[in-house]
């Protein structure tokens, strides 16, 4: 590893840390002294999302974050939990057996997990995921939920 201060190509590691998705390690460069961090992430397989109108879209995790993020701003969802959705939902793509995956799987993988956290969040997203029309659809969604109770 390159230290990101001096240049020198030998560090230590000091610590390192498992996640679901990577490994954090701390690093402390072996010339200058200075510490960072690195992330690790197995290099893996890419997904192609196949979208409504037919374009193909290569899979960004980033994106499929921002989505769940939007869904759930002001509500008593954490980062780690968002996070976590992220990785359960990018496993469960890579799990499958195609690499091309229609943008509505992704959409339903969402819903699912984001319905057993947090109600409003999955009313939000599903209001853009299902392009609710009218408010009547809108509360079609909600009473499908008070039902399921």
């Amino acid at each position: 590893m390159i230290c990101p201060y001096c240049g020198h190509t030998e560090t230590g590691v000091l610590e390192s840390r498992d996640s679901e998705d990577s490994t954090r390690r701390r690093r402390e460069c072996e010339k200058c002294r200075k510490r960072f961090t690195t992330y690790e992430r197995v290099e893996t397989i890419d997904l192609t999302i196949i979208k409504k109108d037919g374009r193909r879209e290569k899979f960004d995790r980033n994106k499929l974050h921002n989505g769940i993020e939007k869904a759930c701003h002001k509500r008593p969802v954490s980062v780690e939990q968002v996070d976590g959705i992220v990785a359960e939902i990018e496993r469960e793509l890579r799990g499958m057996e195609e690499t091309e995956i229609q943008s509505s799987e992704v959409g339903k993988l969402v819903m699912e997990k984001l319905k057993k956290i947090d109600k409003v969040a999955y009313v939000r997203y599903a209001s853009i995921y299902k392009e609710f029309k009218d408010a009547k659809e809108f509360t079609r969604e909600v009473e499908k939920l008070k039902a399921e109770k």
